[in-house]
């Protein structure tokens, strides 16, 4: 016994070791985090707790009263209640859309790596690109959309000028956009599935669908938390899109919570404020993705 846990001792006393030498080696990576993330989080923090106009040198400590005027003013809660819910619909058409295709592509023979390529292409394309071509095709009367609709006899609406029609469009805009995405890290999920399983429920007269919801979901259930979260907090910074393809409008019907940030800061220039919304809106996100995370883990702990 005694000749088995020397080795055992030996590794740990090296693995200590080298723990003590390596841990430099991480500096380089924590000053980068620091200068491009925490810096940058701690001024916004800083700059939020006063009355800051852009062009003046003077800044009045008012701790709290940016966040109060914030609460209290109807623009903030319609852009968040309008930001929220283009970031739902848009997150859970890129998942149900993704799951479905990296599903298919997962039960697919042939051509699975041409298919991936070919669908991941519009995620290679710039958002302010992307969307100048969305943007060429449901413009109104002259878009391609509308001018194949006017073709077949049908009067199209107006796609970035009705408020309705305006939402739907950003949403399939960001939908087309990161739906390839989810396509492929669902896809590389899938495939992570241990197949004794699967074919343990195949044995016992499992389905497709059967197999999807009640083996490889439940199997892959972190990742799907990972690549939601991740997609809430990018749908959130949601800007470049809604700016080129409708600047908020018609009227205030697109403008988001970001959308909003940018018109404080860099249109009535009130940085202090601004800054507090960057804040507020890292809190709703952060909160958004708990109660995601809690839902998707309900039933596990109702089972325990």
């Amino acid at each position: 016994m005694a000749a088995l846990a020397a080795p055992t001792l030996a590794r740990r006393r090296l693995k200590t070791a080298l723990h003590g030498r390596l841990w430099p080696f991480l500096v380089p990576s924590g000053l980068v985090i620091g200068c491009v993330l925490l810096y940058p989080l701690g001024y916004a923090l800083y700059l939020s707790l006063f009355r800051y106009e852009l062009g003046t040198n003077t800044q009045e400590f008012i701790f709290l009263g940016n966040y109060s005027a914030l609460l209290q003013e109807a623009r903030f809660w319609e852009s968040l209640a309008r930001t929220t819910g283009i970031v739902l619909s848009a997150v859970g058409l890129e998942f149900s859309l993704g799951l479905a295709i990296a599903y298919g592509l997962y039960r697919l023979t042939y051509g699975v790596r041409v298919f991936n390529m070919l669908l991941f292409l519009p995620h290679i394309v710039t958002p302010v690109v992307a969307a100048l071509f969305l943007r060429w095709i449901f413009m109104g009367r002259w878009g391609l959309l509308s001018a194949g609709l006017l073709g077949l006899g049908f009067f199209p609406p107006d796609f970035l000028g009705n408020p309705f029609w305006a939402r739907i469009t950003v949403v399939l805009a960001d939908a087309w956009q990161f739906t390839p995405f989810m396509i492929l890290v669902l896809y590389a999920g899938l495939n992570t599935v241990d197949q004794s399983q699967i074919e343990a429920a195949q044995i016992d007269g499992a389905g497709i669908w059967t197999l999807l919801f009640h083996i490889m979901l439940p199997a892959i259930r972190p990742l799907i938390v990972f690549v939601l979260a991740i997609r809430i907090m990018d749908a959130f910074r949601f800007f470049d899109q809604i700016y080129v393809l409708t600047s908020g409008g018609p009227g205030t019907a697109t403008e988001t919570i970001t959308m909003y940030t940018y018109a404080l800061a860099f249109r009535l220039l009130e940085i202090g404020k601004a800054s507090a919304l960057g804040v507020l809106t890292l809190i709703v996100s952060a909160s958004l993705i708990a109660l995601m995370i809690a839902a998707i883990y309900w039933r596990e702990r109702e089972r325990i």
